[in-house]
């Protein structure tokens, strides 16, 4: 007589056991973080005091350059526009002798030196036209091209207030007005420390997710997990959830403590839509953080892999550089990167308040391109699994 086979499980129970297994992984994986102080240590402070040290040693406007200063002429116009060199953008101008320019240069005391002829005030009311020159040290290259154009635009201003005060000569008949929209105070730390938030959540998502593989591998508890009744997709999304849900909370207290109270960043979108984005980004960097892990045999292995992939596409995600400003091949090739798509739909939300019905293509093409890895990585888990065993 022949056996009855056995009923599949009803598939509410499958899911229901599925569920299951992966909150108990998901538990399991929180606390072997929270044994790894070093790990939750690096978590801490590249979500804090990292963010304030990018954000204020990394700035993008004119701050403290130093000034040398050779006035031949010592008359109110040179006086005056001295005068307009003002704190933060420039320390307070320094006198010197003409023949010491070249020695304070060389020994790089001065970023800029401004140099007025003699009889420059006289030659300016009579319309002669005179020269002054600005020698700037160009190996500041960020201070020296900001430098050039303010120091540029505020002599020439001051000269032509007071040739308007002195002089017979007209105001110009076009005026440029110009509006600054999205950062008014052009507060660059702002624009540092959003961009240094952005790529700690990807080298801290790819890292601690391959670092937690790595880490059951020597310590010896991936052999437990191979005889466990739980599978790859279980083992795999557990991971992904918890080390997400650590970055999310990173973030989220970056953003509010940090760059609200801290810096004092007008968030100018939603918080939420932010890391809902953010999650959906995070589903990608951890598959990638899992599939370096079972390419690599250890952590330094690992770490040479992490610097090979995850920096270069940091560096080419458009947050540091414009796309527009790459080849039109690296442009296209870059769209296809879940971290170009983040960092657009971030600076979107974060910088000009962008809502769903403007990122949702970035929405939807971070969570395609991240589901696509994840099958990739989890058929190479699922290989890495069988090898172990």
């Amino acid at each position: 007589m022949a056996m009855p086979l056995p009923s599949p499980t009803p598939r509410p129970a499958r899911w229901r056991a599925f569920a299951e297994n992966v909150g108990e992984l998901v538990v399991k994986e929180l606390l072997s973080l929270w044994r790894d102080r070093a790990l939750l240590v690096l978590v801490v402070y590249a979500f804090s005091a990292a963010i304030v040290i990018q954000a204020n040693g990394m700035k993008h406007d004119l701050s403290r350059a130093t000034m040398g200063v050779v006035d031949e002429d010592n008359s109110p116009l040179t006086t005056a526009i001295l005068d307009a060199l003002l704190p933060p953008r420039f320390q307070p101008p320094v006198a010197l002798a003409p023949q010491e320019v070249d020695r304070a240069m060389d020994a790089a005391r001065f970023t800029f030196v401004l140099n007025f002829p003699p009889n420059f005030q006289s030659d300016v009311l009579a319309g002669r036209a005179p020269s002054a020159q600005l020698l700037i040290d160009a190996t500041a290259l960020m201070q020296a091209g900001l430098g050039a154009n303010d120091i540029s635009a505020i002599f020439q201003q001051e000269v032509s207030r007071f040739v308007l005060r002195h002089g017979e000569a007209s105001a110009s008949p076009v005026e440029l007005q110009v509006r600054t929209a999205f950062n008014q105070g052009l507060e660059s730390s702002w624009f540092t420390g959003t961009m240094g938030l952005i790529t700690n959540i990807t080298m801290l998502s790819v890292l601690l997710a391959g670092a937690a593989l790595i880490r059951e591998r020597e310590h010896g508890t991936l052999e437990h997990l191979l005889v466990l009744p739980v599978r790859p997709s279980e083992i795999m999304l557990a991971k992904i959830i918890a080390n997400g849900a650590v970055i999310l909370f990173g973030a989220a207290f970056s953003i509010v403590v940090v760059l609200q109270w801290g810096l004092g960043m007008g968030i100018a979108g939603s918080i939420p839509l932010f890391l809902a984005g953010t999650a959906l980004y995070l589903f990608f960097t951890a598959s990638l953080g899992i599939f370096l892990g079972t390419l690599a045999g250890t952590m330094p292995q690992f770490g040479l892999l992490f610097f090979l992939v995850v920096l270069p596409m940091n560096m080419l995600s458009g947050g540091f550089t414009p796309l527009e400003s790459m080849p039109p091949w690296m442009q296209a090739l870059m769209q296809v990167s879940p971290s170009t798509q983040f960092v657009a739909l971030a600076q979107a939300i974060l910088y000009r308040g962008a809502g769903i019905e403007t990122v949702w293509p970035r929405f939807a093409a971070t969570l395609g391109m991240g589901v696509l890895f994840f099958a990739v990585a989890l058929g190479r888990f699922r290989s890495f699994l069988a090898a172990q065993q």
